[in-house]
């Protein structure tokens, strides 16, 4: 390691977290202070174990604990999530389940009561079957309408997915934090499909924002990865606790790569969000769709609470078609858009989410997410595979 290393705990760096635009601080967030010769983002550090006589002391003594790769990316991440705070701490991971994960299972313990969405990431039926087993509540409601609300007496977490994925409902979170917190409950966001520049949850009160960086935040579908950032010292403890005993970290060339990535967010998700809009607008003229959902237009049903907290709407776009086997012809007709899982890359993708079998959704039903290819090549694109796959 070299003088350009950046401690745990917030070493001086070029932070940019307060007083700067979305694109200045992305661009510049988390960098270590420039030294002479140096490169400005330092290459990944690949090391087990690091060279440590005597007592130990100092940040970097084993690689499960810590590394300066990932202090340089939680830097970056946090002054997204939480710029201008110097109560927030940013702990990265291995992927977006491995973030869930130690959020739910470092907070809560037997006889607990955690309440999550009934209508969020697939994934979560299956936490919910694992935190039972270990003998924790489960209750749970959809994300429209607040109606978690309404089962928060007793409760000691609350966990939120807004927009939700895959329908794009989005929930009031200051008001449910207001609600959790005069429970005693704590209150963790996913905000995964907003990314922290399309909103911040710690600034609406939320204890935890954790999102999967697998998708928007890094943008390229190359790397698997997830962070949780929190302003309370002694919950964050416990997460980083167990991060360490489940042993959830990313490796030091994913959390470089993350990283590197993270400087054209900005640029990327102005881009994505403008062309969704384009996209849902000439979607909403066909007939043959229905349901189509995205925060972002003026008549969607999350439109006005979306409005109230969130800057940007996200890049995916949501609706179904008539059948099954129209939704597949429509898929197999595209070619600016590939038919693959995962959301958020800069080139655009779409599947029939009932092909999974884990949402409530109809077999028509696609999550298209939006990339940064040209808005009227790709509109272009979708209104010809809706043309072709017409029966």
């Amino acid at each position: 390691m070299n003088d350009s290393a950046v401690e745990h705990g917030g070493a001086p760096g070029a932070d940019t977290s307060a007083g700067a635009g979305d694109g200045t601080r992305a661009v510049r967030a988390g960098l270590p202070e420039p030294v002479k010769h140096e490169p400005t983002l330092p290459g990944p550090v690949f090391a087990a174990h690091f060279h440590l006589p005597g007592d130990p002391t100092g940040p970097y003594t084993y690689g499960r604990d810590e590394n300066p790769t990932w202090t340089h990316l939680e830097r970056a991440i946090g002054e997204l999530e939480a710029p201008g705070r110097d109560d927030a701490e940013t702990l990265v991971f291995a992927s977006g389940m491995a973030a869930i994960s130690s959020v739910l299972f470092s907070q809560l313990r037997a006889g607990d009561v955690a309440v999550l969405p009934d209508d969020g990431y697939q994934a979560l039926p299956l936490v919910r079957a694992q935190l039972e087993t270990y003998g924790i509540e489960v209750r749970t409601a959809p994300t429209g309408g607040d109606a978690q609300l309404g089962l928060l007496d007793g409760a000691k977490l609350l966990w939120i997915e807004t927009p939700s994925n895959p329908g794009l409902d989005v929930c009031d979170v200051r008001r449910l934090v207001e609600a959790a917190h005069a429970r005693g409950a704590l209150v963790a966001v996913d905000n995964t499909l907003a990314t922290p520049l399309g909103q911040r949850p710690l600034e609406l009160g939320a204890d935890f924002s954790v999102a999967s960086g697998t998708k928007q935040l890094t943008g390229h579908g190359d790397i698997l990865l997830g962070y949780v950032t929190g302003r309370d010292a002694e919950a964050m403890a416990a997460v980083r606790r167990w991060r360490k005993i489940v042993g959830a970290i990313p490796g030091p060339m994913e959390a470089w790569l993350a990283h590197r990535s993270i400087a054209t967010l900005q640029l990327r998700v102005d881009r994505q969000n403008a062309t969704a809009l384009k996209v849902a607008e000439a979607l909403r003229e066909r007939p043959e769709v229905t349901g189509l959902r995205y925060p972002g237009l003026p008549d969607d049903p999350s439109h006005e609470v979306a409005s109230r907290q969130m800057r940007r709407y996200g890049c995916v776009v949501s609706f179904t078609l008539p059948s099954r086997a129209r939704a597949d012809r429509f898929l197999d007709a595209l070619r600016l858009v590939d038919d693959a899982t995962s959301f958020g890359g800069v080139r655009s993708t779409a599947e029939r989410r009932g092909r999974w079998g884990g949402d409530a959704v109809p077999e028509g039903f696609v999550r298209l997410s939006v990339g940064a290819e040209d808005p009227d090549d790709l509109v272009a694109d979708l209104l010809r595979a809706l043309e072709l796959s017409a029966d």
